[in-house]
This record gives structure tokens, C-alpha cells and sequence, in this order.
């Protein structure tokens, strides 16, 4: 780990200031995944801005029936908070899969949108890896590739994007709140995490210097029928091989509305909402839910030791739809 300042800062303008003017800094807050990052080289911050004392740890109504997650709220004040679970279960479930009751103690809801990927080559120094060091090339297209990218990939990465809670803003319309030098803006959910293209090495689309405030979540109708599933090679403590966040609105037993979102198979929480739409007035049966999961995974490609995630996250759509049938 290299020499690095460190600030702790007690206002959010203060905060802001002090990561610009900065060259080569980060923000930290619960720093369960910048640590890891910074001990093993591949993140080398030369300052370290603390936001732990800012006044972002709340979760508020908000006017339009929706709730408001402040950005240093944890993930498990998140998980057992009550208006998470009753309005939002899905978001709930979702951290409750992720991580370890000792992490989710320390992470927090703004942080988890900037968890970097566990592909090994990335945590590897020794390795290309164009995510760590642009143009230097991918070794996971040619290497063990097992719990790598089906979906959205390109020729310059196959990463995916580790984060549990995501897949459930994903599915629920999330926007993220932030603030920079240019003052605030709120960005849509699913365009706050960017595919890898040819810059497989920004991860987001967050300008430089720019603070995460908030999220929000709007109001629905999603809090009988949901589910969300999670395959993984231990039971727990472990990133998801395939993970589906499913949430159902149904009239009888016709859908009226469907949110399907997948962990584990892209660089970003996976949506398609055509598909989604093309649901809308089916009835809620098996063949349909598996026309959704061939429809999802049309242009899945895998890259050899990956290639069973394709057929995985079809019976995984299908099986998390069929539970979300059984919630109550």
C-alpha cells in the first residue's frame, strides 16, 4: 500500500472541495471494498477524503411516496429499516444475500454503487487487465473465464459487476443523487453504471470529483410478489454466479407488470425492458416465464468456462418468477 493524506471532512461542499483539489484521491466511508483494493495495488490513492461525518445516514419519505436513502446509511440499517421492508422487500431480500452480517454492518448504500469487480486477473498485478491498466488487454477472454460476463461484453472485457443491492435498484427504478463543483444532478439507475466498450476501466458514469448524496426510490407496487434468487458456489459469503431480482404486479393471475434485473452475468445490473413489456397481459405461467428468459439471454455469448451461465440464468429467471408467484 502506498503513502497516502487523509481528511476528515464535516461538511458536504467541504467534501467536495477537499477530493478536487486533489489530483489522485478517493472518497472512503465504510471502505469495504477501497481497502481490499488499496492493499492489493490496484487502487493507489494519494488522499483519502473521510465522509463518515457528513449528514447523509438517513432514510426519508418523500413527498411523492417514495422513500430516500441517504448515501451513508449501511446496508444492514437499509436491510432491517421499516420502510424498506414494507415497501420495498425486494431491496431488502437483496442485501440480506450479499456479503457478511459484519460487512453489511460497515458498508454503506453509496459505496455499494461503486464495488469494483472480483474478476481475478483485476486483483492480479501480474496480469493484463485493461479495467486496471488501459490497453495493456484481457486475460480473462483467453483464461478462467468461470464467473465472468454473458452479456454486454466487448473484445476489451468480459467483467461482471459484483454488487447485490444494485440488481434491486436495478429492477426498482432507482435514481442516484449527486453533488459536484458543477452542483447537483440526479442520474437515472440504469445509467449510472456504464458496459466496458472500449473503456472498460470506468466503471460508472460519475464525473470527477462528484459525490453520491442519495438514492431514491419511487413508489410501486411491488411488495407481494417479489423475489430474489441467488446461485453461488457456497451458500453464503460468496458473489453470485446468477442472481435475478424479480418483481411481479398481477391482476388474477395476468401480469400487469413485471421488473426482471440480473447480477452476475454483465459490467452493470442487467435490465431489458422490452422484454419486461412484451409480458405486460400474458398470464403468469411457466412457458411464459420462460419465453421471458429466452428473450433476456438471446444475446448471451459465453467465452468457454462460462458457458453454462447462459442456460443457468434462463432456469433462473424462470425458478425466481415462479417464486415470486408463491410470496404473499
Amino acid at each position: 500500500m502506498n503513502s497516502f493524506s487523509y481528511n476528515q471532512v464535516e461538511e458536504v461542499a467541504e467534501a467536495v472541495a477537499d477530493l478536487n483539489i486533489h489530483p489522485n484521491a478517493k472518497f472512503i466511508a465504510g471502505g469495504t471494498n477501497l481497502l481490499d483494493l488499496m492493499k492489493e495495488n490496484v487502487e493507489n490513492p494519494d488522499h483519502l477524503t473521510d465522509i463518515n461525518r457528513l449528514s447523509m445516514a438517513t432514510v426519508e419519505e418523500t413527498g411523492d411516496g417514495g422513500i430516500r436513502l441517504g448515501a451513508l446509511v449501511t446496508n444492514a440499517d437499509t436491510a432491517y429499516n421499516e420502510l424498506v421492508e414494507n415497501r420495498y422487500p425486494l431491496l431488502s431480500k437483496a442485501i440480506l444475500a450479499g456479503a457478511s452480517p459484519q460487512l453489511r454492518n460497515m458498508a454503506t448504500d453509496g459505496g455499494n454503487l461503486f464495488q469494483r469487480t472480483r474478476c481475478y486477473y483485476f486483483y492480479d498485478t501480474a496480469t493484463a487487465c485493461n479495467k486496471r491498466e488501459p490497453g495493456s488487454g484481457c486475460s480473462a477472454i483467453n483464461g478462467i473465464n468461470r464467473i465472468h460476463a454473458i452479456l454486454g461484453t466487448s473484445e476489451h472485457c468480459i467483467a461482471t459487476h459484483p454488487s447485490d443491492m444494485c440488481v434491486a435498484l436495478a429492477a426498482l427504478d432507482a435514481k442516484v443523487n449527486v453533488t459536484g463543483i458543477d452542483g447537483d444532478r440526479t442520474i437515472e439507475f440504469e445509467d449510472f453504471h456504464r458496459l466496458p466498450g472500449d473503456t472498460p476501466h470506468l466503471d460508472n458514469n460519475i464525473r470527477q470529483g462528484e459525490l453520491v448524496t442519495s438514492i431514491d426510490l419511487p413508489a410501486n407496487n411491488f411488495t407481494r410478489h417479489i423475489h430474489y434468487l441467488k446461485l453461488r458456489d457456497r451458500q453464503s459469503y460468496a458473489f453470485a454466479l446468477v442472481s435475478v431480482a424479480v418483481a411481479l404486479e398481477l391482476e388474477g393471475n395476468v401480469i400487469k407488470d413485471i421488473r426482471l434485473a440480473l447480477g452476475g452475468v454483465a459490467h452493470k445490473p442487467w435490465r431489458d425492458k422490452t422484454a419486461e413489456a412484451a409480458m405486460a397481459g400474458k398470464e403468469a405461467s411457466v412457458e411464459n416465464f420462460r419465453m421471458l428468459a429466452e428473450t433476456v439471454l438471446a444475446g448471451a455469448k459465453g467465452f468457454g468456462h462460462n458457458d453454462f451461465k447462459i442456460e443457468l440464468a434462463k432456469r433462473a429467471i424462470v425458478r425466481a418468477c415462479n417464486e415470486a408467484l408463491k410470496t404473499e
